[in-house]
């Protein structure tokens, strides 16, 4: 039986907008770290670090109790492995093809996760939610298009980009459907392990021939600004917990743009585009919708 009624109905709401509040603040830093001479695949053996304090903390808060059933440490792992994985096939699309087409796509993978809660596990919402889902559906590309010119490589980019979609949506589906049987402490811990698992990859994809930064700007700088991607994927587990993934889903990527915008105006002074603008609004509105939907009793998933 799941323990996800442990919580008041609403629960969800509070961890998925501080996802979005932590990711929308990560987006608007992470960006520093290229720009002070530190290179992407660091940033992720950096990022995988900041995992393990959060990890620990709510390990420690629930009595070091952890899940080791082969059904925890399976739901864990792919979940670790399939977002970490992602990064990964990320970096090598993004020395083949043009980013302003590649992240687009990969902001669409909430329509894999949509499409396999629907289907699988049954999930459903109301009509707010249903009209939310498809504004933050159009919405969510439209906040990464951007148009330039550069160098690509043919079109080996796409799949590559249809592989990080299709992980990334899976990765969330799995989180819903492990948080039925799984305790949310243990599948962080193991999404940590997964995301460790990785780092050597990192490492060896790292081009050692530029300098690298190893100041305070540099590894440290990251440090600060991943633990809010850490903590931020640890509060969308809750969200996932008590929530519908139909709609924590699109909630959650189109939200933290929004947050990342803001900041952005407001300390950089850096206006969207028009595109982005339309975007922008109609991620507000979806994001409203969203919340503002009705708590509704899912059916019993089939057996």
């Amino acid at each position: 039986m799941s323990t996800a009624l442990a919580q008041p109905k609403r629960a969800w709401v509070a961890y998925a907008l501080v996802t979005v509040a932590l990711w929308g603040a990560w987006g608007a830093l992470a960006g520093l770290s290229a720009e002070h001479g530190f290179p992407d695949t660091l940033v992720y053996c950096v990022w995988a670090l900041t995992m393990i304090p959060p990890a620990l903390f709510i390990l420690w808060r629930a009595g070091w109790r952890l899940d080791r059933s082969p059904r925890a440490v399976g739901y864990g792992m792919a979940i670790g492995l399939l977002g970490a994985g992602g990064q990964m096939v990320l970096f090598k699309a993004l020395t083949i093809g043009p980013a302003y087409f590649i992240f687009p796509i990969i902001s669409l993978s909430p329509v894999v996760t949509i499409a396999l809660s629907f289907a699988l596990l049954r999930e459903r919402t109301g009509r707010l939610g249903a009209l939310g889902i498809v504004l933050a559906l159009i919405a969510l590309p439209m906040l990464d298009l951007s148009f330039g010119r550069g160098d690509s490589q043919g079109l080996g980019w796409f799949p590559l980009a249809l592989l990080i979609m299709a992980a990334w949506g899976v990765q969330a589906y799995f989180m819903k459907l492990a948080n039925n049987s799984v305790s949310a402490e243990s599948i962080f811990f193991y999404m940590m392990l997964g995301a460790l698992l990785l780092v050597p990859v990192a490492w060896r994809m790292t081009d050692w021939t530029q300098p690298v930064n190893l100041g305070l700007d540099g590894p440290w700088m990251t440090a600060a600004i991943q633990i809010l991607n850490a903590i931020g994927a640890l509060t969308l587990v809750y969200a996932l917990r008590y929530g519908k993934a139909i709609v924590v889903a699109p909630l959650t990527n189109a939200g933290a743009p929004l947050v990342t915008a803001v900041l952005s105006l407001l300390f950089a002074g850096v206006l969207p585009g028009p595109l982005k603008a339309v975007g922008l609004v109609l991620a507000l509105v979806a994001s409203l919708l969203l919340v503002l939907e009705p708590e509704r009793d899912p059916p019993a998933p089939a057996h």
